[in-house]
């Protein structure tokens, strides 16, 4: 990126310096850090005449920026390719690089004459334009400081996760998430589709997932957890809905990865084909789950079951192209194998001492189901227990020995721990939030912006170790038992989510918590503006308890 920066430079012979003028244009406030950032004499002014020329390879993304700036600007910005000879009088010139360098990075110079933003590949001129609008500026006749950009990824997976199987959210809310995460340079949307109280994707082979695993009869409301609201509820979403996400996100560079969780949270699925179950065992009576938590039911090792699954792939890989499909593999209980006549006896032929490698087993298999379709296993980090099919992946929720383990046997780890990444927790002290109504409830734990802020996914065994580089990156988590609605989803998410993509895009000696603030505060205002509830931690704590009372 050095000989970028030279040739931009070049183009452009102006002095790079920090300005002492007061009268310069404000600061580029971006989320997340770039790598470099370095002032230049100067403004850009935009005015009526402005264009943006481009590369054929990035025509949708020329074509998106000059919608925004059209909505910025309030008169038109005209599209050009770069090798037609129309001449405008002030362009942005999107540019892709005849390069092997990373294509995730870019640089992006703004001089008063004209902005160049140049990379090696779509997805970086892509992260340009991102920064390029959250710096643009909205007020009539505000300028923009002239300035070079050099920037770069720290991590190559930077994701966020929704939990749709235990509250369903509509097509378009998901599509504003996508904006939003593009915005914040995210490129992984990881979609829980299926859980023990719902499953949410249309399989045409199998109709009754939907028709009856999509709908549970109650749902527990908010302040009585083991309570029912008597309320029939349920979802889910067809396949040109989804062919319809996926587009939307691909073209905003960023990658859905579809869970299909499994031998575990899969009650919804066993309660629409029984037979897919341990229906060997006493009291057998599979139902969708009208409450939280671990339940019992889980697929039994037949060949039938594993039919079943690789049906469901069938479809699930001409829907999802990511090279990863997560099976969960978290939270299965053992209970039903152990009273399972069958899944003992598969114990008995394949040599398994137990049910954990009955699990790994199982697991081993549903990984070679996705190998014959070049795609990769994904799993929670349960599915290290047992034994781990080669080639795996793990995303660590719970200790981190699970992401030191993995790495250190050569399985690549995406970082997703509770103690930094849940965004279902409370935000705020617990006792202050209830105050507010119990529809303020989170699942327990808490979790501030500034400890977000301070999560380093890489462990401290792994630095300096080539097992470091199995690190992949990390992501925010969104689990929805206590999230009925998608305004409180927005409320949990933002604007920890910014937190997190700080964390995922920019070097740690790059990040600084008061910067970070600084920065945060134009950025909470245009998702305020947007509509995009949010919680606001520059606020005043209200008081746990009225004055004057104990």
């Amino acid at each position: 990126m050095e000989l970028l920066g030279s040739l931009l430079l070049a183009a452009f012979p102006l002095a790079l310096q920090t300005p002492s003028n007061e009268s310069q244009p404000a600061p580029w406030l971006v989320i997340p850090q770039p790598k470099s950032l370095a002032y230049m004499d100067g403004e850009f002014c935009p005015q009526e005449g402005l264009a943006v020329r481009f590369d054929a390879r990035v025509q949708w993304e020329a074509e998106f920026l000059a919608e925004r700036l059209r909505e910025f600007t309030g008169f038109p910005v005209p599209t050009v390719r770069e090798e037609l000879r129309i001449l405008y009088p002030q362009e942005i010139h999107l540019e892709v690089l005849d390069s092997e360098s990373n294509p995730t990075q870019y640089q992006l110079l703004a001089h008063p004459e004209r902005i160049h933003v140049a990379a090696p590949g779509t997805a970086g001129v892509w992260s340009g334009i991102q920064t390029l609008l959250q710096v643009w500026p909205t007020e009539p006749q505000a300028c923009l400081r002239a300035c070079l950009v050099t920037d770069e990824p720290r991590f190559a997976w930077r994701g966020l996760h929704l939990d749709v199987g235990r509250h369903w959210f509509a097509k378009d809310d998901i599509l504003s998430l996508l904006d939003w995460m593009a915005v914040h340079k995210l490129n992984v949307f990881h979609w829980h589709l299926t859980e023990d109280q719902g499953w949410r994707l249309e399989i045409k082979k199998y109709p009754k997932l939907t028709s009856v695993g999509a709908y549970r009869a109650s749902t527990p409301p908010y302040g009585d957890r083991r309570g029912s609201d008597g309320e029939r509820y349920g979802g889910f979403y067809t396949q040109a809905e989804v062919r319809e996400i996926v587009r939307y996100a691909a073209q905003r560079h960023i990658t859905v990865v579809p869970e299909i969780d499994m031998p575990g949270h899969m009650a919804a699925a066993i309660a629409a084909y029984p037979e897919l179950g341990n229906d060997d065992i006493p009291d057998y009576d599979p139902q969708v789950q009208t409450h939280w938590g671990v339940k019992p039911y889980t697929l039994s090792p037949k060949e039938e079951t594993f039919a079943w699954i690789d049906d469901v792939f069938e479809e699930v890989c001409d829907l999802f192209p990511s090279t990863y499909v997560h099976v969960g593999g978290d939270e299965a209980p053992k209970g039903q194998w152990k009273q399972s006549a069958f899944a003992q006896s598969v114990m008995q032929r394949e040599h398994l001492h137990n049910e954990d490698e009955l699990q790994a087993y199982f697991l081993g298999r549903v990984s070679k189901l996705l190998e014959k379709r070049g795609r990769k296993m994904l799993g929670w980090d349960e599915i290290r227990e047992g034994g781990l099919a080669p080639g795996a992946t793990v995303m660590v929720w719970r200790g981190w020995n699970h992401a030191v383990a993995a790495a250190q046997a050569g399985h690549d780890v995406i970082m997703a721990p509770t103690s930094h990444t849940y965004f279902d927790y409370y935000q705020a002290d617990p006792k202050t939030e209830l105050t507010r109504g119990d529809e303020y409830e989170c699942i327990g734990g808490f979790l501030p912006l500034e400890k977000v802020y301070a999560f380093e996914p890489i462990p401290k065994e792994l630095l300096g170790s080539e097992a470091a580089q199995r690190i992949l990156g990390c992501q925010g988590q969104l689990w929805t038992e206590y999230v009925k609605t998608w305004d409180k989803l927005e409320y949990l998410a933002w604007p920890r989510v910014c937190a997190l993509a700080e964390v995922a895009w920019t070097q740690p000696t790059k990040r600084d918590w008061n910067s970070f603030q600084q920065r945060l505060r134009p950025m909470l205002a245009r998702l305020q503006a947007a509509g995009v509830r949010t919680f606001d931690p520059f606020a005043e704590p209200e008081p746990a308890v009225p004055a004057g009372q104990d």
